[in-house]
Formats: structure tokens, sequence, C-alpha cells
């Protein structure tokens, strides 16, 4: 039968065999956040346009290209999360936040939608894992939320992944900046694309994040920004890259790093890999300042990152990085006849109350395919009830990579205990120890 429809161009199914590497990913990340003191926040999938355009910037690339923007049926315009910066710093500030004790910390895992051509790394829908430092200033911070996502990566094992550093100054040492960008852009008006000759006197430095080959090879020679910072901005990047160097975090300075959302200040920086093609960026972010008052709350300095979740599995499955092994099931009872499928059902209900991933027949199945399907989903035991095991209250429990067998009882409240004819004097530790990690004593 064919599919009514597929789904939407830049998606993805996450199958029951892949969810583990996900849960894997977003559980270390959270955990590992943390440690540092990042809890968890969540916000709506969607929220009120204009604040995505007042915040990301409405000369960027996702505004005026990306957004999955619509109107509602109250006739507003209502806009899919292109980012997760934004929603937490609108509920941060709706909800108090910020005249709690500071930094306010927060961490999360969102989906996140911009219309965009699909490639490797680069989808519709894509998930990132992310946090957000409100109201501390210090170059210290800029350090912490770094080390973060170093912490990160070092737990789970990535390799051949580089942090570059920049910055791009503040407000101030930017005016002069921008001046000397519409100059040197300027002798080019005939070869930018169309979008940058829009953002040449509105926001010149966007041209340097222009995904256009050509605007790129131009912006090459342009000015760099780290040649133009204030003192304040330039003793804060110092700061920044003395705690790294305590810390033991290893950096490069690129000077051409500017991110591509404008609510950025002063430090920003990548995370970056050459094994994943033209989406090397695994992880961006920085400080942003002026974010909070641009949103009408009080100047509040700030900062964060974002890490590409479907670029960091990317990452770690081309550099053969380890994921853990998905929990197989402790045991399969199989059964034959009615009364041994209920009692299937009951007992395998008993040993999942005890902590066991256990398993019955749900498919009708001959004894024949359901200890074939024992065997393909990997179950470390078998347990098979017939009218003979549901007389004598006895089954043989089998387990499948050595094929040595017990006689167990099964009764009300004991779910499964062993019978073992004495011959050799062990005792049921080393009977339990003999079919390896089924703790068989703790079903006693």
């Amino acid at each position: 039968m064919a599919l009514l429809t597929n789904a939407p161009r830049g998606t993805q199914d996450v199958l029951p065999s892949q969810s583990g590497r996900w849960k894997y990913l977003e559980k270390t990340a959270m955990e590992t956040a943390a440690l540092f003191g990042f809890r968890e926040i969540r916000t709506p999938v969607f929220e009120h346009t204009e604040l995505f355009t007042r915040s990301v910037g409405d000369t960027t690339d996702v505004v005026q290209k990306e957004m999955y923007t619509f109107q509602d049926k109250g006739n507003r315009s209502i806009t899919l999360r292109p980012e997760g910066t934004a929603g937490v710093v609108r509920a941060a500030m709706q909800n108090g936040l910020l005249g709690d004790a500071l930094p306010v910390m927060a961490s999360y895992v969102v989906s996140c939608f911009r219309y965009e051509k699909p490639q490797a790394g680069r989808l519709r829908e894509f998930h990132q894992f992310g946090i957000e430092m409100l109201g501390a200033a210090a170059p210290s911070a800029d350090a912490q939320v770094i080390a973060v996502a170093n912490e990160i990566f070092r737990v789970l094992g990535v390799e051949g992944i580089r942090l570059e550093l920049n910055s791009i100054g503040c407000p101030t040492c930017r005016a002069a900046y921008h001046k000397k960008l519409v100059e040197y852009f300027s002798a080019y008006k005939d070869k930018l694309c169309e979008t940058c000759l829009g953002r040449l006197e509105k926001n010149p430095m966007r041209i340097l994040d222009c995904k256009s080959p050509e605007c790129q090879e131009i912006a090459k020679g342009a000015p760099k920004i780290i040649d133009y910072i204030c003192d304040d901005c330039r003793e804060h990047f110092e700061g920044v890259k003395t705690r790294l160097n305590a810390m033991g975090i290893d950096f490069v300075v690129n000077p051409t790093i500017v991110r591509g959302l404008d609510y950025y200040t002063r430090t920003v920086f990548e995370f970056v890999s050459e094994n994943i093609g033209a989406q090397g960026t695994v992880c961006g972010g920085g400080r942003y300042d002026g974010l909070i008052g641009m949103l009408g709350g009080k100047e509040t300095p700030a900062l964060g990152f974002a890490m590409g979740l479907e670029r960091l599995l990317l990452l770690m499955e081309k550099t053969g990085a380890q994921f853990p092994e998905e929990p197989a099931c402790d045991i399969y009872i199989a059964s034959m006849g009615e009364a041994a499928s209920v009692k299937a059902c009951q007992l395998a209900m008993q040993l999942r109350e005890e902590g066991f991933f256990a398993q019955c027949d749900s498919m009708s199945r001959s004894l024949k395919a359901q200890m074939k399907y024992a065997d393909k989903i990997g179950a470390r035991y078998t347990l098979v009830l017939g009218d003979n095991e549901l007389e004598t209250g006895v089954a043989k429990l089998k387990n499948m990579a050595t094929s040595q067998q017990i006689d167990v009882k099964f009764e009300e409240g004991g779910v499964l205990t062993a019978i073992y004819e004495n011959d050799q004097n062990d005792t049921i530790e080393q009977i339990a120890e003999s079919f390896g990690d089924l703790p068989l004593k703790n079903l006693l």
C-alpha cells in the first residue's frame, strides 16, 4: 500500500534503533551542564514573530529568508523558533527571573526550524542543546560557558574538534569598524550579492557571514574587527583567554568569526571540525549584552551557546566515538496455549516490578517462532511455559549464550526461585554467578 505522504523535506525520523544515541547525547549534555550550575528550562516551540525580528535581527538570513512564519486564527504573526536564546531570554524577563539571584543559568534541548537547503548536518527541523547565563559581565563567565561545551565534548570522547575564539567588540568600538567595512565593501558593489548590497549601509558585518562564495572571497580581504576593539573590550578578551589557559582549554584566535545573529557582542566562539564537510561548526555562541535591553528590559549582560545535535551525532559517528549499548532483554518468557500465555504476562509483569527487562509473546506466535524472536532481540535468558510447567510450577531457565539450564519454580510473591540438585553443594550465589549477570538471588 502506497504511503499517503512522506515526511516533509528537511526533516527526519529518529527510529527506535537510533533514539538511544540521541538520549545519550542529551543526557550527557544536561548532566555535564548541571555540574556547572545550569538547570533545565522549557520554552514554547513558537513565539510572536516580533521576538525574533527584534532579537535575531531583520538583516540576517534567518529573518529575511529562513523563518517559518504564519498568521494564527487570531490574526497574530507567529514564528516557529529558529534558535533557542530569544525564547529563554523572553521567559526570564516575563517570569521575573532577572530579579532573583544572578546569574540566571539555564540549559535546554530544543527543536528549531529554518527554511534552508537540506544537506548533511543542516536540516529544516533540527535540534540543539544550549545554555544561557544571564546577568554575568565578567570574563570568567565567558570562560565558564565555553568550558561547559568543552567538557561535554571531552565526556563524549569527541575527537578532531577545535575551539576558535574572537571578539567583535561593543557597539561603541564597532561603529568605527563599520565605517571601515563600508569603505572596503563599497569598492566591490558590482560583485556583492543582492542581499549583501542591502546590508552594506545598515549592517556591513553581516556581509562577513554571507554564504555566497563570491562574497566570501571578497570578505577575505576585509578589515578585521580585532584590530578595532576598544581597550575595555580588549581587556575583557584577554581575561577570557587567560582563564581558558588556566583551565587547560586549547583555543585559536580566529579574527574572521562574527557569528550569524545580530545580538552578539564581545566574545564569540565556535567549536569546529574538519570531519563533517562544509557544515563544520558543531557549537557556536558568545556574549549578547545588548539583547535584554533590545527586548525592553533593563540592560543586562548575558551569554550562551547552542550545540547542533545532528552535527554532533554525525561527527561522533564519523570519528568512531563510542556509544553505550542499548539495554538487552533480560528474560523472554515463551508460552504454549492460552493459560500459559496468561501466566507469562503475569510473570513478566512481576519481573519488571523487580527492575528486569522482561518480554513475553504478543503476536500469538508458535513456540519455534517465539524462540527465534528471543534470539533476534538478544534476550539473555528464556523461560518456556506450557501445560506441564503450569501443572508442576517448575520451568527451565536457559542461558542463551551458554545453553546452560536451571530449574526454577514460579509462584505467587517469589516470581522465580532457583531449584538445584545439590550434588556439588553449590550455593544459590554460585549458581546465580554461573548464569552470568541475571541476579537470580534477587528474585528469591
